[in-house]
């Protein structure tokens, strides 16, 4: 009687796995420079600012009145600063695109050898390259957004918002400036327990910046407190030598 030998079984191929095209964090997006940006800036402006009058021997309701009008003057600056700045940018990259539109209707046969060049540099065969940039571009409004892409290196449908960009910029430089200001408003009469909360702010928005970037937490934290430290112990040697001469 013979052993029957079974084979072993084998695995059918897996299809590899195609990633998935949102795994990347939005980068691009107008809300997270400005937000950054604002919170850092409310912080150290306003903590500076603040100890800038407490060295020159100010009165508690004058650090207040300090306080407040620097996060009011502050975040309605930050915000009108960023609309203006990212209206801009929108607007030229907007012209930009509008220009590369114009440019595919009057010369429809040089911008499809443009981009079939731009494919052959990057290593695409010549013939391939041209059949792609006339498949890509069979389409007038695709054609436009394929020529802006690898071209000027744009994303017409991820433009960043003026207004994403303004409110962002006057709510987290609000925040961040309120920071040091609320022990004052709670009755603290000494800038010690401003001090502690703008160390710890000044720590924390470091390190929490650095769960967008590729920095350590530890150093980006340390970072930003060495900074926000050294401006906030300028105004405040500033404020004592000036201060006294005023007095």
């Amino acid at each position: 009687m013979s052993a029957t030998v079974t084979e072993p079984a084998t695995e059918e191929p897996t299809a590899p796995r195609i990633p998935d095209a949102d795994h990347h964090r939005d980068v691009n997006g107008g809300w997270l420079r400005p937000a950054v940006f604002g919170a850092m800036d409310g912080l150290v402006s306003n903590f500076a600012l603040m100890t800038g009058v407490v060295g020159g021997s100010a009165s508690h309701s004058a650090v207040v009145l300090t306080g407040l009008a620097g996060l009011a003057a502050g975040a309605c600056s930050m915000a009108a600063g960023e609309y203006t700045s990212v209206a801009s940018q929108r607007e030229l990259v907007e012209a930009e695109i509008e220009a590369e539109r114009i440019e595919l209707r009057r010369n429809p046969a040089g911008e499809l050898a443009e981009l079939a060049q731009v494919y052959i540099s990057r290593g695409v065969d010549p013939e391939l390259a041209h059949q792609v940039a006339e498949q890509l571009t069979r389409d007038p409004e695709r054609a436009v957004e394929v020529h802006v892409r690898e071209e000027l290196g744009i994303d017409p449908h991820d433009l960043p918002s003026p207004l994403v960009a303004a409110a962002s910029s006057f709510g987290c430089f609000a925040l961040g400036a309120l920071l040091p200001l609320l022990p004052y408003l709670l009755g603290a009469d000494s800038l010690l327990p401003a001090l502690v909360l703008a160390v710890l702010g000044l720590f924390g928005c470091g390190a929490l910046v650095a769960r967008v970037t590729a920095r350590s937490w530890w150093f980006s934290g340390l970072r930003q407190l060495v900074l926000g430290g050294a401006a906030a112990g300028v105004t405040f040697l500033l404020g004592a030598l000036i201060g006294g001469q005023v007095g």
